[in-house]
């Protein structure tokens, strides 16, 4: 038997913009890390306390914050990742002795991936938290996380990561395909028909859930944190005015490879849009149907700017939470009429666990010391090995 012939489990770890909580994938991979061969064998999901998401909410926010609640926040979502991961063994029934590895994306509370002027130099730079030497520890697995630096610091954006396994997922030699995760941010990778690895590119088109989540929170009072099934915007109708002022964003005339979050689409955003709203007497239900419209008219536009004069793409692969909006989705079939929508869980990974999935097999690969990061991607001058690596005690 090969050292690569054994099948390594390996935990992947994921929390996303919206902080909703924690992803915990499954996974199943052997063979070379040129050419993995990685398998979900279970997925679950556990939520955070609400007081702990919302200070990961503040902190993200750009709220004033002290670098003790910053450091102590580090280490209690470490323990709610190591927590997650102990459950996830019980759930699944598998030992955390059987379990190889785990690779942790940890939560972002900052991403500035083009850099700025700092201090005399331009510095770009990421912050993802949850200690994973917590989670070596309570665990007693070896624990690969922080993965973003490596590319900064390489020139790329740190993001978007997960196109180097929408890569392995999706090729086809015959037809070109987008994968589109529609999370807190969308991002959208282009995989032209028979592509290689350096044929592939990146990036986040804009919002995603971000908007229409704060809105959703914002006007029934925290009762809800998302548009269940679109029923919100559904009792509103387009502001076709407001939705063409709010895709004169200049993010959206920024060519890839780019990067969005919350300091683009976060909370200040939506205070904005709130007060303008509040001015020109908006009903809360359009500006929610004219949000959810937001999301898919820029993802649109992203790919009539961007995409459909660089690549013949046939088929659009849909995960995320955003995968789940009847209106959203709606009006991306609506404007996009060449494309066929298919949801991810079709094609083998359901779109709640492939980002989970994508960090367990970055994991893999940084294990094996190969190159997990593609260059074309998040704009790297060259590829790189992404991940620190934090060892559990010894067994």
């Amino acid at each position: 038997m090969t050292p690569h012939s054994r099948e390594m489990l390996v935990l992947g770890l994921m929390s996303g913009t919206s902080a909703d909580g924690i992803d915990v994938a499954l996974v199943g991979i052997s063979g070379l890390p040129s050419a993995p061969r990685a398998r979900l064998k279970n997925f679950a999901a556990f939520p955070y306390p609400t007081a702990v998401r919302e200070a990961v909410l503040r902190l993200s926010n750009g709220a004033p914050t002290t670098t003790r609640e910053i450091c102590q926040l580090n280490f209690r979502l470490g323990e709610l990742f190591a927590d997650a991961v102990l459950r996830a063994c019980r759930r699944f029934s598998v030992p955390p002795r059987n379990i190889s590895l785990i690779g942790s994306h940890g939560q972002t509370v900052y991403h500035q991936g083009a850099s700025s002027a700092f201090l005399g130099a331009r510095v770009s730079s990421t912050l993802q938290i949850g200690e994973p030497a917590i989670i070596a520890e309570r665990s007693g697995i070896t624990t690969i996380a922080d993965f973003r630096p490596a590319d900064i610091a390489a020139g790329g954006q740190g993001a978007p990561l997960v196109p180097f396994v929408d890569y392995l997922l999706y090729r086809h030699p015959r037809h070109g395909r987008m994968a589109l995760n529609i999370g807190g941010i969308a991002n959208v990778t282009v995989i032209p028909a028979s592509a290689r690895p350096q044929d592939v590119f990146a990036f986040d088109t804009g919002p995603g859930n971000m908007i229409i989540d704060a809105l959703s929170v914002h006007f029934t009072h925290g009762r809800l944190h998302y548009d269940r099934d679109s029923r919100l915007a559904l009792e509103g109708r387009l502001l076709p005015q407001l939705l063409k002022q709010w895709l004169a964003h200049p993010y959206f005339r920024k060519r890839p490879p780019k990067t969005a979050g919350r300091e683009e689409f976060g909370a200040t955003y939506v205070e904005k849009l709130l007060a303008s709203a509040k001015r020109n007497h908006i009903r809360p239900a359009d500006l929610i149907h004219t949000a959810t419209a937001f999301t898919a008219a820029s993802i649109a536009q992203a790919f009539h700017r961007f995409v459909f004069p660089k690549a013949r793409v046939r088929e659009l692969i849909v995960s995320g939470g955003g995968a789940r909006n009847p209106l959203l989705i709606a009006y991306l079939c609506a404007l996009l009429p060449s494309l066929k929508i298919i949801p991810a869980e079709a094609l083998g990974v359901p779109g709640d666990a492939k980002e989970a999935y994508a960090f367990a097999v970055l994991a893999y690969e940084a294990w094996h010391e190969h190159a997990n990061n593609l260059p074309s991607a998040t704009g790297a001058r060259h590829a790189a090995i992404l991940g620190k690596i934090c060892y559990a005690r010894p067994r």
